[in-house]
């Protein structure tokens, strides 16, 4: 047993980091300045807290970031196993029950003999050791002041924002009906059909509702991450914007007359016993008054209880590309790795399989073994060239696609489906390899 390394941060990319060190014989030292001290967005004491969704997104291997959990899921994932445990009814997407899955990754990690839990605030780096940086998109003040100086300031800013939650007893069941697009997988969407009008009253009241104040430390013009973008924001971009986002009616007729709708507000399971629903895509930034007045406009939501509102807040990532090499380790001091959405990943899958990059070169640092480069024909390796690329100019954070991986070189017949069919089944064969040689 060799080590330890610090692991600041117990969320989902410190968590995979700490289990992939852990697996391999090296101590942890793993830091979380949770319940000591909370940040604006987090409510739990649990580690591996999930914020804005409750959703891992698609699981098809069709899909990039399905793709992703699979390769994980071969490398001995933490995240996966617990999100496989604790995954709810969500159609073709991996959705979990929030509470399940912190508490599954929390007892792990906790109960693992290597493994040491140090409560409170990291305000300084013990630059005599093997560190990595997971603290994640909400990083203390103090923190961020460290890495600034660390980095030079190159610290970026962007605003993220959560969805609201109700309770499933209170949405009218008379209006809404489950269903999934196009009837693939379970139908375990919740979906509120809209008439014409009825979305110009909803679509009124949204562009002219009251936003909530920005916060002291986030009066800076914010930078909104298209992927995650204020439903009052997507709406002020157009009167059909939602209509072909989050509200689009294809694929979701109406169960009795087959007929088509002018628009579909989904809701998605939060919980396995189906209790608590969110509404899918309506991360905001009202203010709580105003969210209750404009979100009751929905069809079957009119009496709806709002377990939770929405929230917006900071999230801070570094100029990966300047600064990190493919191991996410800094390119002017090995001895120091980042990860999670600091990085610049976006999206819980994506954050968690940088930490479980990080984490295995850390500890192969540690053993004195060259890092495993995991080359961009996989979509754990595309990941981390595009974060550690100094072609990338313009940097901003980049959820896992098959446009980042190396293409096949050759035409596929039968369509996009069939080509990203390939691009998976090449990663995957690669993923195999590698994972019995590490």
């Amino acid at each position: 047993m060799t080590g330890p390394v610090n692991v600041i941060g117990a969320g989902l990319a410190g968590c995979e980091a700490a289990w992939q060190l852990a697996r391999r014989g090296v101590n942890v030292r793993l830091f979380e300045m949770k319940p000591e001290k909370m940040s604006p967005a987090h409510s739990s004491p649990l580690f591996a807290e999930l914020v804005c969704s409750n959703s891992l997104r698609a699981s098809a291997l069709t899909n990039a970031v399905g793709l992703l959990k699979e390769e994980m899921r071969l490398l001995s994932s933490l995240i996966m196993e617990a999100a496989d445990s604790c995954r709810v009814p969500a159609g073709a997407a991996l959705a979990v029950d929030r509470t399940l899955f912190s508490g599954y990754i929390t007892d792990k990690i906790r109960s693992h003999p290597l493994i040491e839990t140090v409560y409170g605030e990291v305000t300084a780096i013990d630059t005599d050791a093997v560190n990595i940086i997971a603290t994640g998109p909400l990083t203390s003040e103090a923190m961020s002041r460290c890495i600034a100086d660390m980095i030079s300031n190159d610290t970026l800013y962007f605003y993220d924002a959560a969805a609201p939650i109700v309770s499933a007893e209170s949405v009218d069941k008379d209006i809404a009906f489950f269903a999934s697009r196009y009837g693939k997988g379970e139908a375990s969407y919740l979906n509120c059909p809209m008439t014409k009008e009825q979305y110009d009253v909803f679509y009124n009241a949204l562009v002219n509702a009251e936003e909530a104040p920005v916060h002291e430390f986030d009066k800076r013009s914010p930078k909104v991450f298209e992927a995650c973008m204020p439903v009052e924001v997507m709406a002020k971009r157009g009167y059909d914007t939602l209509r072909y986002g989050p509200l689009k009616p294809v694929g979701l007729p109406d169960p009795v007359t087959g007929k088509d709708y002018y628009a579909v507000v989904q809701l998605r399971a939060e919980n396995k016993k189906m209790t608590m629903f969110n509404l899918v895509g309506f991360q905001t930034h009202l203010t709580f008054p105003e969210q209750k007045r404009v979100f009751s406009l929905i069809p079957s939501l009119e009496n709806a209880e709002f377990l939770r509102y929405g929230v917006m807040h900071r999230n801070t990532y570094i100029n990966s590309p300047k600064l990190l090499s493919f191991d996410y380790s800094m390119k002017t001091d090995p001895d120091l790795f980042f990860a999670g959405q600091m990085t610049g990943v976006e999206g819980y899958v994506e954050s968690a399989a940088s930490g479980l990059t990080a984490g295995i070169n850390a500890a192969r640092r540690i053993l004195g073994k060259d890092p495993v480069d995991f080359p961009d024909v996989t979509a754990i390796g595309a990941l981390a060239h595009y974060i550690s690329s100094a072609t990338v100019t313009d940097f901003q954070p980049m959820n896992v696609n098959f446009g980042i991986m190396s293409p096949l070189g050759e035409k596929v017949r039968g369509g996009k489906a069939a080509r990203n069919t390939a691009l998976s089944e090449r990663a995957l064969g690669v993923i195999r390899n590698l994972s019995s040689e590490i």
